[in-house]
């Protein structure tokens, strides 16, 4: 079974599929390849409140639509546009996937 990934490009997914292929080869050692997923896949970091904001306006939709896109609720989106709390988790791999690709990229 494998995992679905994104990757930063098609050139880092290639990259990544030979380390694998390196890695079951015995080439190349566990640590190794976990440095090269780190590298391959696609960077998550913090959105502050207005970030997410910008971003779903950016997409022009309304917090419910975004919410349902994003797997939460319309409150939760409300919240991080507030800075009442935080996105974490597969929240943030989304965020992160919406803002490099658009939202279609996740629907």
């Amino acid at each position: 079974m494998t995992k679905n990934r994104t990757y930063k490009s098609e050139a880092m997914a290639a990259i990544h599929e030979t380390a694998v292929g390196m890695f079951k080869a015995g080439v190349i050692d566990k640590q190794t390849l976990r440095e090269f997923d780190e590298g391959c896949l696609t960077p998550i970091h913090e959105f502050s409140a207005e970030e997410i904001r910008a971003l779903r306006e950016r997409e022009e939709v309304s917090q419910t639509v975004f919410a349902r896109y994003i797997g939460v609720t319309k409150d939760s989106i409300s919240q991080w546009e507030r800075g009442k709390k935080r996105p974490a988790g597969a929240s943030l791999k989304l965020l992160s996937l919406i803002e490099r690709k658009g939202l279609a990229a996740i629907a």
